[in-house]
């Protein structure tokens, strides 16, 4: 993939790109909560698309739903935007090939960064989907196809390789890389200048203290439990 680069001013107010519409690859959850990020900071959705098996039917959230063997023809991309909203799948691989997808049709491919995000960072690439109350801090890189979901934090000089997904209140502290196709899961604490290896699956609430290896999965220590005394029965809470 093209390393295609914005300046964070230019992210923050949507200026670089909001003059044309948006293709949307997807037509599920994923797909409908960008249509939502995306209007509300007022870029059109022109249409959302799929792989023609998975047409179910001919429109979605008041947009059409158009085969992607036909999308060229019916929003061609010298006049769209493209955007790839799908999840982690496959630890993000299944995002991935359909970036490569839009790409290889001609599409440049657009980035969302909340306007309620703090964004410092020295550059975030293309097909990022970056969402409110997430802090990226001074010198931070942000690669390509990078889902920050909502209220995580980036710490200084930290990178972000390509086509990572981090959930919700994941912190990565200070001069930390994120290998691509990395997945961290809600809670995840990432301490300061930790390589995480490419297609680490770190799961929810893990602590990680140490540099991870490649396609290896991390989990927490211990997991709650149920007690056995019911909830009304506890005098302090």
């Amino acid at each position: 993939m093209s390393m295609s680069r914005f300046r964070p001013d230019e992210l923050f107010h949507e200026t670089a790109m909001k003059d044309l519409p948006i293709v949307l690859f997807g037509a599920g959850e994923m797909a409908q909560v960008a249509a939502f990020y995306f209007r509300r900071i007022g870029r059109k959705v022109a249409a959302f698309t799929v792989d023609a098996q998975y047409v179910k039917e001919d429109t979605f959230e008041g947009a059409p739903v158009v085969a992607v063997e036909e999308i060229a023809r019916a929003a061609p991309p010298t006049e769209n935007y493209g955007f790839v909203a799908l999840s982690f799948t496959r630890m993000n691989d299944l995002r991935t090939e359909k970036v490569v997808t839009m790409r290889d049709m001609g599409y440049p491919l657009t980035t969302y960064v909340s306007p309620d995000a703090t964004n410092f960072a020295t550059s975030v690439g293309e097909n990022c989907f970056i969402l409110e109350d997430n802090t990226l801090q001074p010198f931070v890189r942000i690669g390509n196809n990078v889902t920050l979901w909502s209220g995580n934090h980036i710490g200084h000089h930290s990178t972000i390789e390509d086509n990572v997904f981090l959930t919700s209140h994941v912190v990565v502290s200070g001069g930390v890389t994120v290998g691509a196709n990395s997945f961290a899961g809600v809670n995840v604490t990432i301490v300061d200048h930790v390589k995480i290896a490419p297609y680490s699956l770190l799961a929810a609430g893990s602590l990680i203290r140490e540099s991870t290896e490649p396609e290896s999965v991390y989990l927490p220590n211990g997991f709650t439990e149920k007690r056995k005394i019911p909830s009304r029965r506890i005098k302090q809470i």
